[in-house]
């Protein structure tokens, strides 16, 4: 971890304001901003530990609160903070420290060769599979599935009901599979810890300037190459290229690239052959904006699709979109439909500007929860 002192700004300021938080040495936003209030928590958090009270977190200090950051009061997952890739890995470790049942694999690599993780809760044959974060500034969604995946947890362990589901009946009957981070390299670009020096950075910001009226990183929606993930799979690729050439995204941009054919990029070919290895009964796909519930995709889509959209309507207050998608081609949950016709939904939270606010996470968690425990029954 990097030593931080008065002055220092950046994602792990971020963790070390909601860490000192959460332990009720610190009273202000969760900025990234090292001030003199998170000065001041420094001074109680060092006294308090015995360490060297010089506002200066070091190794020592960092010694100190990892148990914290990693869960030993409270929770692990931090849902007020930005969330990029090394978050998300450092909470699925200590998650798996703290509830030796939960399995997580590896199902591919990105283009920066970041591990894509997948978490396996349950042992039934009732096998669905939820995705997140497919685009780069919607990482607000990786918060959401890695704290159900804790809250599922704890309930399993402790053998309670979550939100009046029981927890252990939909462990033994169902296997969930949860991709949390499709596009670990974009969210990494979006919320500021790639490194500025190296190449795939400096050719991000010129793929940027093409693209002047998109901000940049905040309308970065691709992988680290230019190319949006989700129009990448075989399901009518072609129109998707024709209808995205018409709008001016002919060569990589921050968002509505095709690619250069379908499954060019190693994130979605490494989402296309974990499904083609798996027998999925249902899917969810978790993208911002609207509050609204996609289900259909030119008419592939399954008898009982409709009926399962509106009970995900029901318990989220969400709008279930009963129009057919006339510029929808080439996505994933596009092609789940058409190749297994089988039930696909695309879930949009929240409303906003992308990236949307961490600030919104009560609101999209509790509009969620549910349609992540019913999906699996």
């Amino acid at each position: 971890m990097p030593t931080l002192r008065f002055g220092s700004r950046g994602i792990y300021v971020e963790l070390l304001q909601s860490t000192l938080k959460k332990l009720g040495f610190y009273f202000g936003e969760v900025d990234g901003i090292f001030g003199s209030q998170t000065r001041d928590a420094v001074y109680r958090f060092q006294r308090e530990f015995g360490l060297v009270v010089d506002g200066i977190v070091g190794p020592r200090t960092w010694e100190k609160l990892m148990p914290y950051i990693n869960g030993i009061v409270g929770s692990i997952v931090p849902t007020d903070m930005t969330y990029p890739y090394r978050i998300l890995i450092m909470n699925l470790e200590a998650l798996q420290r703290k509830y030796p049942f939960l399995e997580t694999f590896y199902y591919g690599e990105s283009v920066l060769g970041k591990r894509l993780p997948y978490i396996k809760l349950g042992n039934g044959s009732n096998t669905v599979f939820y995705s997140a974060t497919i685009h780069a500034n919607e990482w607000i969604n990786s918060v959401v599935f890695m704290k159900f995946i804790e809250d599922f947890c704890d309930a399993y362990a402790n053998n309670r009901n979550l939100r009046g589901y029981n927890v252990r009946e939909i462990f033994e009957n169902s296997t969930i599979y949860l991709a949390p981070m499709l596009n670990p390299d974009g969210v990494d670009l979006v919320t500021g810890v790639i490194s500025q020096s190296i190449p795939a950075y400096r050719d991000a910001v010129e793929i940027s300037r093409n693209y002047p009226r998109i901000p940049f990183p905040g309308g970065w929606k691709a992988n680290i190459r230019g190319v949006d993930l989700n129009l990448q799979f075989p399901a009518e690729w072609e129109e998707a290229r024709r209808v995205k050439f018409a709008q001016g995204f002919t060569i990589p941009a921050p968002r509505d690239f095709v690619g250069f054919g379908p499954l060019t990029e190693p994130e979605a070919l490494s989402a296309y052959n974990f499904t083609l290895e798996n027998n999925f009964r249902l899917i969810l796909t978790y993208h911002t904006q609207g509050e609204v519930i996609f289900w259909r995709y030119l008419n592939y889509e399954p008898e009982e699709a409709e009926r399962i959209g509106q009970q995900f309507a029901n318990v989220s207050g969400y709008q279930l979109i009963n129009e057919v998608e006339t510029n929808s081609y080439a996505g994933y949950r596009d092609w789940f439909i058409s190749a297994y016709r089988r039930p696909g939904y695309t879930v949009e939270t929240g409303l906003g500007v992308n990236p949307l606010p961490i600030s919104q996470f009560n609101t999209i968690y509790e509009d969620n929860i549910e349609i992540l425990l019913l999906g699996a029954m």
